[in-house]
């Protein structure tokens, strides 16, 4: 696909003897070292970059910060990647991912791959692979889970879309999952990736309000008198034990009631995509369902359990937490 019609034309001697290098490059045999275009550089982005350089291979990546880029445009990182092309997202869902993928379609060329691992509706994924598809460019739909601990753990990762379009992204599959057998699954067509992450998401809501709510329990009643010390030694022997567990006693060795938290969770739109998918299914979800309807009740007080949700957040994936309104109240007091 490196010698497509125009390939290479309007670029300077520099860039010229540069494309041929990647394009060498990327037509080694095997499936190291690989290229990739890499767009959105934000707290999941950047480590996700530094992680695929750790495995050796060359990622250019793009931001509207200037300061975190690689190349300064669109055209400039499709411009600097040897066709055939992969490029991904980690852009907000929405119209940004929308708007991106529309102009990433006039700039990309039949035989390259885009990759959305942002936190898209799965029904967007079918839109936009029929989109490029009129083009000859390839779709994968990727649900990417690690948050800031992703770097050095790895990220778990569900992705949909053809097989051959899978197989030309495995490389970066296959360095951003953690070690081991297991931790990245193609899940199925195109959406099934996204859609596969909105379920694992919406039990996320689940288990972490069950943690929050027997938190808040035991900080009520009169007879344990050292909560924190409870849920520690919950990490060991139990059948609750888990990677949430530990970022919950990690939140409360740094504020061990909670204090300097306001009660206060947003969601981020899987919980109420998973909610209305198992209505449509006619699919009972009652505890998703009221997790996703106690983030709801954080909008009106300052709730307890909310405080545990908000920090959990914090931990897992870096989310912006609100501080605990000042005694005193006044503007900060979000009346």
């Amino acid at each position: 696909m490196a010698g497509l019609p125009g390939a290479g034309q309007g670029r300077s001697p520099r860039a010229a003897r540069r494309k041929g290098a990647l394009t060498s490059r990327n037509h080694q045999k095997g499936p190291y070292p690989m290229e990739l275009g890499l767009i959105g550089l934000g707290r999941m982005g950047g480590n996700m970059r530094e992680r695929i350089r750790r495995a050796g291979h060359t990622v250019l990546g793009y931001d509207r910060n200037a300061g975190l880029a690689d190349v300064h445009s669109l055209k400039d990182l499709v411009d600097a990647l040897a066709a055939p092309r992969v490029v991904w997202l980690m852009v907000p869902a929405g119209e940004a991912t929308r708007s991106t993928i529309a102009e990433l379609a006039g700039l990309l060329s039949p035989g390259d791959v885009v990759v959305d691992g942002g936190n898209s509706r799965w029904t967007d994924d079918e839109t936009h692979a029929a989109m490029l598809a009129e083009r000859g460019i390839g779709f994968v739909d990727c649900g990417v889970s690690g948050g800031v601990w992703g770097l050095e753990n790895g990220y778990a990762l569900m992705y949909g879309g053809e097989a051959a379009h899978v197989a030309r992204v495995q490389p970066v599959f296959d360095a951003l999952k953690p070690p081991g057998e297991f931790g990245a699954v193609h899940a199925g067509r195109v959406g099934a990736g996204h859609f596969a992450k909105m379920v694992h998401n919406g039990i996320e809501y689940a288990m972490m309000q069950a943690f929050a709510e027997g938190w808040e329990l035991l900080e009520a009643a009169g007879p344990v008198t050292d909560v924190r010390e409870v849920f520690r030694s919950w990490q060991q022997g139990t059948v609750i034990r888990s990677w949430l567990l530990d970022l919950a006693v990690r939140a409360l060795e740094e504020d061990e009631h909670l204090t300097a938290l306001r009660g206060y969770a947003q969601d981020s739109g899987e919980g109420r995509w998973t909610v209305e998918a198992a209505i449509e299914h006619a699919v009972p979800l009652p505890a998703i369902t009221a997790s996703l309807f106690a983030r709801f009740s954080s909008r009106q007080d300052d709730s307890p359990q909310m405080k545990m949700i908000a920090a959990l957040r914090n931990q897992f994936g870096g989310h912006a937490v609100t501080s605990a309104a000042p005694e005193s109240g006044g503007a900060g007091s979000g009346s």
